[in-house]
């Protein structure tokens, strides 16, 4: 049977409003910080230590905004709100730059699948939101 993945992100909200996020290395999208949660690690942890792994901001875990699965990949991803309490902006090896979009950027600069996360995790209704997808596109309720 195979197994799932867990990863964790953090859209690190400041107080005009702005959202950090990083154009990844690896691909060149545009995607909040995050990564593979390790085993002995709480999900608050693991996204307070990608978010600065990756930006160079710390932050402070506010609540869950939102569940993701990947159908095709089968990873389940965890998003948290977050807000910055310490550090300055740098790259890393998973990152080639760091920004603070405002909502509308990242509605433009995004994919679906990530623009989501984070306009989810400023919606201060209904959370958290669970939602599935296939990689690219959002996958319809049943």
């Amino acid at each position: 049977m195979p197994l799932h993945s867990v990863s964790v992100a953090g859209v690190v909200v400041r107080d005009d409003g702005r959202v950090l996020v990083i154009r990844r290395a690896d691909n060149g999208t545009w995607e909040p910080p995050g990564g593979v949660l390790e085993l002995n690690e709480r999900p608050e942890d693991g996204t307070v230590r990608e978010v600065l792994e990756e930006t160079g901001i710390r932050v402070s875990v506010e609540r869950l905004t939102g569940v993701y699965k990947n159908m095709t990949r089968g990873v389940v991803a965890l998003v948290f709100r977050c807000r910055p309490v310490a550090g300055a902006e740098q790259t890393s090896s998973e990152s080639t730059a760091v920004e603070w979009l405002t909502p509308e950027e990242v509605a433009k600069a995004m994919g679906e699948v990530y623009a989501v996360r984070v306009l989810d995790a400023l919606d201060t209704g209904n959370a958290p939101h669970v939602r599935s997808h296939d990689g690219r596109r959002l996958l319809e309720s049943a």
